[in-house]
């Protein structure tokens, strides 16, 4: 069986500019996605999608290979499914079926070797896709919107007078990974987060999604914490 790893790292980040390696305690974050999958040594390959020749350099340092991105598939619109399809299809990477491909977001520095071993184990012929979700620290059907002059309205008003502890768990996708089946990638319209797909939950303590300024200083702090004092791989 081939498992293919491959890592989206497009060069044209808005929110953290060159986000996808950018220094991250020391080291360009993108380093530590790429050691963990090579730790794993479940992938036969592990692929670096950009279009950006400074992250195509710091990847083949690591000794990864390099797809490089059209700059259609390089906007802010493009879905990561997309990305993953333009490599399916070229010729550069002619990999026979069935195989297995993981895509790892470059900023997922939790992502660890032993998470990634145990999804690829999960992934059965009965399973389309393996992800990581975190669970919400507050029953989500509590929530509430602000209107106009700080006025609130619940979401879910049934709930609005049920006990917190009478509410069911609530998770959310923790974006660290997908891992699938190439026939799954290969349904572009098909949601991941569907009955034939299984999650992997992970510590809220030890886990986060770097979307803003704010995300990455929090990162740095639980990473820190919880992973400095052993391999960022065990």
């Amino acid at each position: 069986m081939i498992n293919i790893c491959i890592i989206p790292a497009r060069g044209g980040s808005k929110r953290i500019p060159k986000k996808n390696i950018k220094i991250f305690l020391g080291k360009p974050i993108i380093n530590y996605v790429i050691k963990a999958a090579k730790i794993s040594k479940i992938f036969n390959y592990i692929i670096v999608s950009t279009d950006d020749k400074k992250i195509a350099n710091i990847a083949k340092k690591k000794g990864v290979l390099i797809h490089k991105r059209k700059k259609s598939l390089s906007k802010d619109n493009v879905g990561t499914t997309d990305v993953i399809l333009d490599i399916i299809k070229t010729k550069k990477f002619n990999f026979k079926e069935p195989y297995k491909i993981c895509c790892i977001y470059p900023t997922s520095v939790f992502c660890t070797s032993k998470l990634l071993k145990k999804a690829n184990t999960m992934l059965t012929n009965k399973t389309e896709y393996i992800f990581s979700a975190v669970r919400y620290g507050h029953p989500i059907l509590r929530s509430f919107k602000r209107k106009k002059n700080n006025v609130p309205e619940m979401f879910f008003k049934n709930y609005e007078q049920v006990n917190t502890q009478q509410i069911p768990p609530t998770y959310h996708d923790a974006a660290q990974f997908y891992f699938g089946w190439v026939k799954s990638w290969k349904k572009k319209n098909q949601n991941i987060f569907t009955s034939k797909s299984k999650f992997i939950e992970l510590d809220i303590l030890k886990s986060h999604d770097i979307d803003n300024h704010s995300d990455w200083i929090i990162a740095e702090m639980k990473y820190k914490k919880f992973f400095n004092k052993r391999s960022p791989t065990v």
